[in-house]
């Protein structure tokens, strides 16, 4: 079954990982969310789900206004052509639905057969903040707590600099 926001914010704080949350409307893009962002410390982010025809699992989690050249990107991280994984498939490895794909997600990837990136924008930031599960909050952590917790759930933490592309 995946996990709730609950399940989420149990799972942090059994990892001692301060967090922090804001309840909202629902949001689906980054334009969308950019208003009631502003007032939000931190970095936001965008996050996509992507599959090579290998069926290799990419997660990339992305600072919200940095651009990203998919058509370039699998060149940069050696697989085959990338494209966006089906919602089924989302659903199945991540426990989300489209619009609430997250980095915490992970917590759902058991065995982990999703390949994780971090653009080197996000990985500078002091303060990192993702959908805790579902796109009607937005979960702030600090970037220290953002490693640990992708660390604790068994998956590498790989920056790209998405700027090279």
């Amino acid at each position: 079954m995946p996990a709730s926001p609950e399940d989420l914010f149990a799972y942090l704080d059994s990892l001692d990982i301060a967090h922090s949350t804001t309840w909202h409307e629902a949001m689906f893009t980054v334009e969308q969310s950019s208003a009631l962002k502003a007032d939000m410390p931190g970095a936001h982010t965008k996050n996509l789900f992507l599959k090579d025809a290998d069926g290799l699992l990419v997660l990339i989690a992305a600072e919200a206004h940095n651009s990203l050249k998919l058509n370039q990107l699998h060149r940069r991280i050696g697989t085959r052509r990338l494209s966006f994984g089906t919602p089924e498939l989302m659903t199945e490895v991540l426990g989300v639905t489209p619009g609430s794909v997250t980095a915490f997600s992970l917590m759902n990837d058991h065995p982990a057969r999703v390949r994780f990136l971090v653009d080197s924008v996000l990985a500078a930031a002091d303060i990192v903040n993702f959908h805790p599960m579902t796109n009607t909050g937005t979960t702030a952590i600090s970037q220290a707590d953002f490693r640990k917790f992708v660390e604790a759930t068994g998956h590498t933490f790989e920056i790209v600099d998405f700027s090279e592309l």
